[in-house]
């Protein structure tokens, strides 16, 4: 059940250190397409967060967090993960909500506000 501990969780399809995020901007600027990861690549510019979905995120009625794939598994003890995906944690428990291979078909920024909100609304009408 969503209460007010629930978090969404999204996961970066890459790491936090700095020779990867040097590595990835450059990849990103340089060849998007070829990124190899869609949470990323649909949700960030060149330079940062796009603002819609930083307005977006504001506007859901649940915490969010983002973390990058070393991070994710560190802080939850999670090493068989795929990525990018996103995860949903409600009473104290961990559950996958979007998928890698749902977060690879995404192609744009609508899209995946789309299958979020969907996603979230599905939570809340199971629980109905």
């Amino acid at each position: 059940m969503l209460d007010n501990n629930s978090k969404l969780v999204f996961v970066y399809n890459a790491d936090s250190d700095v020779i990867s995020l040097v590595k990835d901007f450059w990849h990103k600027l340089l060849r998007p397409s070829t990124y190899q990861c869609r949470l990323c690549g649909v949700t960030y510019g060149a330079f940062g967060m796009k603002s819609d979905w930083k307005k977006f995120i504001k506007n859901l009625n649940i915490d969010v967090e983002f973390l990058h794939r070393d991070e994710f598994e560190e802080k939850y003890d999670i090493k068989d993960a795929n990525y990018p995906s996103s995860f949903i944690k409600e009473n104290g428990r961990l559950r996958l909500l979007i998928s890698e291979g749902e977060m690879n078909n995404i192609k744009s920024l609508d899209e995946m506000e789309a299958i979020v909100l969907t996603k979230l609304n599905n939570i809340k009408e199971i629980i109905v």
